[in-house]
């Protein structure tokens, strides 16, 4: 496999983790949905029932999957791919892969966003589908696309292995890491449908604004009325998700497309832990309205919205950088930067800049703590009667230091002494001033 694979733990921390992860994520997604909907959200309830009942308790908690949340996952499925192949779209090049290729996308998830949002909202408007139906056959969706994408993991570490799709592709000599890590940087079918498009964006991320909105309306019938906290947020979840489609071109050349494979990691994740973890916080409230109050509920939302848009500056400033080739303006200024080259698996030598200035001047990966925090604020409105809730926001931070270190220590290994330079310029790797 190509450097971007490389182990940068220990191989024994890589392979329990990777272990852990394949074994443990299951169900814990299935613990979480029955400790929100049916436990109260209480972890101290729910430890209570395992310890009694055993892994025989799991079992019997565990919902199977029905004919209902499989007609309701293949409508969607059907429904995301057709968009993602049919909408129009502005053809994008994504970046050099390590085997010298360049990817190319059509830019129409703004388009496929907005008519899904529309569709599943006029569903339900004009009487033909009532989304309290997917919150009542939760279990046994999250089910069913537990088992539904360990198989369809298979299908790709097979295709993997009979027909990559380009040269972006092989095997470490491991069938755990393969499975785990995937084995193609850029499985598609034919030339138009690329699958980590379709299940890191049109599935995956859109399942986050589709299930935001199940959540209002389930608590809107249950009760006859939305709570703020619950208003709070699903804003923030939609802000998120929207500013997410309009920068998906940019999203392509983030580490999830041009650099993870398509394994397990990505594309389980996707396609099982976006759609039942990310959007926890909402599953959570709509069994326990809070009241905020006004002021409360509209600073929280107004910090939300503010971690939210400094999340997107970022990215935005790195992407029009990139795209002008340095030839823009940084708050204002001249941007700083180095100039590194790097040799790619095939020999040729290829030369990147790296922003020095900015949000990337203080620090390598800053985006992270809006990122973060924009977590938070769509979560603090469940306030602190349980820990469950948080689960994301520990996850998340979990996850985003981890791809920070994967990330420094790829480019370390990349870019070399233009990496060091760059280190010495913007010495911390998160948080200004602390890591």
């Amino acid at each position: 496999m190509g450097s971007d694979s490389k182990m940068v733990h220990s191989p024994l921390v890589t392979f329990a983790s990777m272990l852990s992860l394949l074994c443990l994520c299951p169900p814990f997604v299935i613990l979480l949905w029955y400790t929100m909907v049916h436990a109260d959200g209480s972890v101290s309830q729910m430890w209570s029932y395992l310890r009694e009942h055993g892994h025989i308790g799991l079992l019997e908690i565990w919902p199977r999957p029905t004919g209902t949340a499989l007609k309701i996952i293949a409508c969607y499925a059907a429904f995301e791919a057709a968009l993602q192949l049919l909408l129009p779209g502005k053809k994008v090049e994504g970046p050099i892969s390590p085997a010298g290729n360049r990817p190319v996308y059509k830019a129409n998830g703004v388009l496929a966003y907005g008519v899904t949002m529309i569709t599943y909202l006029s569903l339900w408007w004009f009487g033909i589908f009532n989304p309290s139906i997917v919150y009542d056959h939760l279990g046994e969706i999250f089910s069913a696309l537990i088992f539904g994408s360990l198989i369809f993991c298979i299908f790709l570490h097979i295709k993997g292995h009979l027909a990559p799709s380009s040269s972006d592709s092989g095997s470490s000599g491991n069938i755990i890491i393969d499975f785990y890590w995937g084995m193609e940087l850029y499985p598609r079918i034919g030339k138009d449908f690329d699958f980590k498009v379709f299940t890191n964006c049109r599935f995956g991320m859109m399942s986050w604004a589709v299930l935001a909105v199940t959540y209002c309306i389930k608590q809107y019938d249950m009760y006859g009325h939305l709570s703020d906290s619950m208003l709070v947020n699903t804003i923030l979840m939609l802000v998120y998700v929207t500013k997410f489609f309009w920068w998906e071109a940019g999203y392509w050349n983030t580490m999830d497309i041009a650099h993870d494979r398509a394994g397990f990691y990505i594309c389980w994740g996707c396609l099982v832990w976006v759609p039942s973890i990310y959007t926890s916080p909402g599953m959570y409230l709509v069994n326990h309205p809070v009241n905020l109050g006004s002021q409360l509920a509209l600073s929280i939302l107004a910090a939300g919205i503010l971690c939210i848009y400094i999340n997107y500056d970022c990215d935005r400033q790195r992407q029009e950088f990139r795209r002008t080739n340095g030839k823009c303006s940084v708050w204002g200024k001249a941007p700083s930067k180095i100039v590194a080259s790097y040799t790619t698996t095939s020999g040729e030598t290829k030369a990147s800049l790296l922003l020095t200035s900015g949000w990337w001047g203080l620090a390598r990966h800053f985006h992270y703590v809006p990122e973060i925090l924009g977590a938070f604020f769509w979560t603090v409105p469940a306030l602190f009667n349980h820990f469950l809730p948080y689960f994301y926001v520990v996850f998340l931070t979990i996850l985003l230091f981890d791809r920070a270190k994967r990330d420094d220590d790829r480019c370390r290994s990349k870019y070399g002494k233009y990496w060091k330079l760059y280190c010495d310029k913007v010495p911390y790797r998160i948080v200004p001033g602390v890591y």
